[in-house]
């Protein structure tokens, strides 16, 4: 493990070599975002994305993107998992979220961040239970664990300016 701070906002994170640095648990939620990447629907972008996502009740929503002809109609790996654990589990906070893709298939060596869309909505997830939670981007040569998904976003659109 390595602790890191970059960029000209700076936080702390944690760095990664292998999977077997981890917990069990964020392990086996890397293997099922590995596993979920394989039913994205990415049949224009050839890009899979899996997110996991650990709630506080221990129930893991998994999610996997889903394209469409008409751009921007998809969705996210993990706004899909999100969403759907919102659904399910209306009241039950985020505890972890694990997001990885794969590329005509294959694994990507590097980390894949989320992107500003699902970034906000972490920040939202965040804000509506009073909590942060865990960010694992787990590519097959490097993974990093963000301790509070907001970290991801800074100067990021807030309810109450509404």
């Amino acid at each position: 493990m390595n602790s890191n701070e970059r960029g000209l906002y700076k936080f702390p994170f944690e760095e990664y070599a292998s999977a077997t640095e981890l917990s069990e648990q964020e392990q086996n939620l890397i293997h099922k975002a590995r596993e979920v990447a394989q039913n994205a629907y990415s049949h224009y972008s050839k890009f899979s994305v899996g997110a996991a996502v650990l709630l506080e009740n221990g129930e893991i929503i998994t999610g996997s993107n889903q394209e469409n002809a008409a751009y921007p109609s998809g969705l996210c790996a993990e706004r899909v998992a999100l969403f759907y654990a919102s659904a399910q589990h209306p009241d039950v906070p985020v505890k972890q979220i694990v997001v990885t893709a794969l590329r005509n298939q294959k694994p990507i060596e590097e980390p894949v961040p989320p992107c500003g869309s699902c970034r906000q909505v972490f920040i939202e997830w965040e804000k509506r239970f009073g909590q942060p939670f865990e960010v694992i981007m787990a590519g097959t040569r490097k993974i990093i664990k963000i301790k509070q998904a907001g970290w991801l976003l800074p100067f990021n659109f807030q309810s109450n300016f509404l």
